[in-house]
């Protein structure tokens, strides 16, 4: 049993609302107290008697503290790069044209497929590592690079493995076998759908949290998704959507009908698009760096005033974006977005936790999980200004991981 107290919290940034001159208590892994330093009391009960008598006292220098971070959207299982694809992109170079040489999705299924578990686990390892270095102590993963049975249900066993070893953030697992049909199903996109709805509950059994289906132009039609989707509720998976990412194909209605945990991308997103998720409660997952690389933006600002759950994600993938600090995510929500600082923290944070279905964690409150990070930085404005702000102490359930 460990009761560490926190203090000379300058500025602390709860998910709710914030506080100067603040303490944190934690007790384990689970915050046991917080608020203003000056109330502090003598004593917990069932934590400790006395004050005085708590295991660790950590002195924060008046620094920056929020919760853990959390990436809401990211695909992670993947071998090799597509670093050429990227250079003929950003010289105009069509999708099409790309596909022709060599590139997309498939070409990362390719090299995925042909990549021995070993070098395929050390790669994952590292992002992940790499998350939770950078303040992120959640992150949902999704499979979808190998498309077979085996290998999307082996990569959600990876993803779940990995989570318990040292150095890890916590990882919501997705399973996306409907990413795009694999080459081997050429012309029987039903036939692969349906594969997919079967393969739901070995993927539940196997340790995914989710099931997702990237609903769109060039990848899987509306009555498709539902199929999947519906096959994955069924045995206890959270539905989520790729929707509105190069056209609008009434995604977003799907997702309202089939109640799903969020509706990821909307790059193309209407304003009846908006009403339907506003009247239904679909939460938003936005992700900015991918967002500018296509050129069309979500409209966050209008989402939230709406009164629309907003969470941010990073789209960390081999084809877009290498992203795995949610701090630069935050900053360039700020600058894509146009929102605050706060709703852009506040998508980092508590947003994510809501489309996870995680109640435990994105705010700094008694009960909740002990995933604090301690920034470079004094004031939570920072984020807009330095385009992806360091930690100087990350914490994962109250343990320090740096």
């Amino acid at each position: 049993m460990t009761v560490r107290l926190l203090t000379n919290i300058g500025r602390l940034w709860t998910g709710n609302d914030v506080c100067s001159n603040a303490a944190i208590l934690v007790h384990n892994d689970r915050i046991a107290w917080v608020g203003r330093a000056a109330e502090l009391p003598q004593g917990v009960p069932g934590v400790v008697d006395d004050i005085v008598d708590v295991d660790h006292v950590e002195n924060l220098g008046g620094a920056l503290v929020t919760p853990g971070l959390i990436d809401a959207h990211t695909h992670p299982v993947y071998a090799g790069n597509r670093y050429a694809e990227m250079a003929m992109r950003s010289g105009g170079c069509t999708p099409s044209a790309i596909t022709a040489a060599g590139g997309g999705i498939g070409s990362t299924v390719t090299v995925t497929r042909g990549t021995d578990p070993w070098t395929l686990c050390n790669g994952v390892r590292e992002r992940l590592r790499s998350w939770l270095l950078s303040g992120t102590t959640t992150v949902e993963a999704k499979t979808g690079y190998h498309l077979t049975r085996d290998g999307e249900l082996a990569d959600v066993r990876l993803l779940r493995e990995l989570e318990k070893e040292p150095m890890m953030p916590r990882v919501h697992v997705t399973f996306l076998a409907a990413h795009v049909v694999p080459p081997e199903y050429f012309g029987r996109q039903r036939e692969y759908i349906e594969a997919v709805g079967a393969w739901c509950a070995d993927a539940a059994a196997a340790g995914a949290d989710s099931v997702d289906v990237y609903c769109d132009e060039g990848h899987f039609t509306t009555e498709e998704a539902r199929w999947v989707l519906a096959s994955g509720r069924n045995v206890g998976l959270l539905p989520r959507i790729h929707a509105g990412a190069y056209s609008r194909r009434g995604a977003v209605q799907l997702a309202a009908e089939l109640g799903c945990a969020s509706a990821d991308l909307l790059h193309y997103t209407s304003d009846e698009d908006l009403a339907v998720m506003a009247r239904y409660g679909v939460p938003a997952v936005v992700c900015p760096a991918t967002a500018m690389q296509r050129g069309n933006l979500p409209p966050v600002r209008r989402m939230i005033a709406q009164g629309i759950a907003v969470a941010l994600g990073s789209d960390h993938n081999p084809g877009h974006c290498g992203i795995t600090s949610m701090a630069l995510v935050i900053s360039l929500a700020v600058s894509a977005f146009g929102i605050s600082v706060g709703d852009a923290l506040r998508a980092a944070t508590l947003g994510g936790a809501t489309v996870l279905g995680a109640p435990d964690r994105g705010v700094l409150a008694p009960g909740r999980l002990a995933d604090i990070v301690q920034w470079d930085a004094d004031h939570e404005g920072a984020f807009a200004w330095a385009f992806g702000l360091k930690p100087r102490r990350v914490w994962r359930g109250g343990v320090p991981v740096q």
